[in-house]
């Protein structure tokens, strides 16, 4: 349906902004709700770190849709702004700690950014705790897939994130 809006659903296609899935139980149709997660992943750390999750086959949900880029502080805010119309939350991953960015104040920027975000997201009405910043080296597969994991978890207690036109009474 063209009416509806959209959203990532995976690396190949999109699909309708809902994330709902249903349940069969006990002949009836429960719905639940299934966050969709946008993830700026370093190139260097947060992007081999999804990798090492995947080559280690840990288990994490399927809601994140990752964006490899090549330093977290190259992530305009109007990127994640953009990536929350399409999405519940948005992660961004990078190098370990601040001081450890392979373009020297890459993540730094991009954790005053998310500071200032979170800040502008509030006054918005939305909750900033749609949008993380985790440092996730390289080796830490088992962090990705649990911050994944908690994330999703978070973001199931919110509850999908509402468009403006979505959230005006008629």
């Amino acid at each position: 349906n063209l009416s509806e809006p959209c959203t990532w659903t995976g690396q190949f296609g999109w699909g309708t902004k809902e994330g709902h899935f249903s349940l069969p139980i006990g002949g009836a149709q429960i719905m639940r709700f299934r966050p969709r997660i946008t993830a700026f992943l370093c190139q260097w750390c947060g992007s081999k770190g999804a990798d090492m999750a995947g080559t280690s086959r840990l288990k994490y949900p399927s809601t994140v849709t990752p964006i490899r880029v090549p330093c977290t502080g190259r992530i305009d805010l109007t990127h994640v702004l953009d990536a929350l119309t399409k999405s519940d939350g948005v992660l961004i991953g990078g190098c370990y700690t601040p001081s450890n960015c392979h373009y020297k104040h890459g993540n730094y920027q991009a954790l005053k950014r998310v500071e200032l975000l979170k800040v502008f997201l509030k006054q918005m009405g939305v909750n900033p705790d749609r949008v993380r910043l985790e440092w996730i080296r390289a080796s830490e597969g088992k962090k990705f897939a649990e911050t994944i994991r908690s994330f999703t978890e978070q973001l199931e207690k919110l509850g999908p994130l509402k468009t403006q036109e979505e959230a005006m009474p008629e």
